[in-house]
This record gives C-alpha cells, structure tokens and sequence, in this order.
C-alpha cells in the first residue's frame, strides 16, 4: 500500500527517492478553483515532512502546467468577496509551505504556466520548460494587484526593471524568451523535457543529500526573508482590488467574450 496522500486534485506520487506532485485537473489546464488551493498546500506540507523523498517534482496533467485562477472562481468571489479574505491564509501557507522544503523542488513545466501556476513554478529551485510552454503573470490585466509571490519572485529571478516591465503589462512570455531573461533553468523540446528532468533528478539524487539541504537552507534565507516580509502588504492589496469595479469589469469583460467565442 502506498502511504502517500490522495487528493481529488492532484497526484502525489513517489519512484525511489523522488516523489512527484502532479496537478490534475487538465480539462481547465489545471486551474486553481474549488479545493486545490487548499490541497496543494497539504501536499507540499506531505514533500517537506516525507522521510521517504530527497527530491520533488512539480507539475502539471494534461497540456498545461497550470492557468492560474479559474475565471468563473473570479467570478464568484466578486460577488462574495469575503470569500477571498478565507484563501489568503491558503495563499500564504503555500509560499510559505513551499519555502520551507530543504531538499531540491523541481519545476516541470510541460505547458502554461499563468499566474499563480507561474508563481509556483518559479518558486522551485530549478525549473525545466518544455519549448511549448508560456510564463506570464497577468494578474494586473483583470485588475488585481500580483499578491500572491509574483511580485516577490520575479526580480529575484530577472532583476526589479525588468520585472515591473512584465507585471505591470502582464505579458505572457515564451519558454525562450523566459531562459533568456533568466526566468527559467532551462527549455527543452517538448519530447525531450521527461528525461532531461529526469537526468537532473537521478544527478542530485547521487549526490551529498546533506550537502545539498545545507546549500538550499543557506540560499533560501534570503527569499523567505523577503516572502515574510511582502505576502501580508501583498495579500492586503490585492484583496482591495478584488472589490474594485475595475476587477468586475475585466472579468466580466472576459467571459463575454468567452461566451462569443
């Protein structure tokens, strides 16, 4: 019997010393709405405890790696905002939750990866594009403030002016483009990209389990840091324009034209 967790969700998985969080609701391209905000943060939570595992994949079912929130979710909220207020604690518990995994996270990002799917993404320690995929966070194009990581991760990741170019605008970059700037590790074809993360695995999995933890402990000071210190003001903020009528104008904006379309 396995004695990994079963979600509705998601897939959690373990081959060897390697276990795999696969988010599985490919027909919305693996979008946050009903209980996967609150089940991605118990299975990062099961990765970080798991004596079974040195190294974690992250990933997507289907096409996508994830798009982010799911629209009619949006739409919801809208109406009962209140309930956005009851997701900030889930919004901060995963960054958080996936911080503080010592041993190596890797980003699989076998297609899109929006919004919230790209600030998980960038979040992990080394991350492996499929040459398919697109990175944006495009929170400011239906109105919200990036709150929840985007705006921590990405000049970590590409530098401050660079990053305020991307999240002002909201652009959705290809995978290229992404390695390029250093937003991602590395890009690969898309029949290529199993066993170069797979290569990449079974590599730290040779190598100094300890050695590794320590060096990622060390190098992640610094990125908790800044996370304690910008979730809560971003979290804040972005709960102010989820009641905006600007929000409510863009979302519904955006599922007329879905109708008609």
């Amino acid at each position: 019997m396995s004695d990994t967790p079963t979600f509705e969700t998601l897939l959690v998985e373990r081959t060897g010393r390697r276990l795999t969080i696969t988010m599985n609701r490919p027909e919305v391209l693996n979008a946050f709405g009903g209980p996967m905000h609150r089940e991605i943060v118990d299975a990062l939570a099961f990765a970080r405890d798991d004596t079974g595992s040195d190294v974690v994949v992250i990933t997507g079912a289907g096409r996508a790696f994830s798009a982010g929130g799911d629209i009619d979710g949006m739409r919801r909220v809208i109406e009962a905002p209140e309930t956005f207020d009851t997701e900030v604690e889930d919004a901060r518990a995963l960054i958080y939750t996936l911080l503080d995994i010592e041993k190596p996270v890797i980003a699989r990002i076998n297609g899109p990866a929006v919004g919230l799917g790209a600030t998980i993404a960038l979040f992990c320690d080394v991350t492996f594009a499929s040459e398919t995929a697109k990175i944006g966070d495009p929170h400011v194009t239906i109105g919200l403030v990036a709150g929840d990581g985007g705006a921590i991760i990405w000049p970590v990741l590409v530098g401050l002016h660079r990053a305020k170019e991307y999240l002002f605008t909201g652009e959705i970059l290809t995978a290229r483009k992404a390695a390029e700037i250093g937003l991602v590790n590395h890009v690969l074809a898309e029949d290529a990209l199993d066993d170069a993360v797979d290569a990449f695995c079974d590599r730290l999995l040779a190598g100094a389990t300890e050695a590794i933890r320590g060096t990622k402990i060390v190098m992640n000071m610094e990125l908790k840091r800044l996370a304690h210190a910008m979730m809560d003001p971003g979290l804040a903020l972005e709960a102010q324009t989820v009641r905006s009528a600007d929000h409510r104008a863009r979302v519904e904006a955006f599922l007329a034209k879905s109708k008609k379309t």
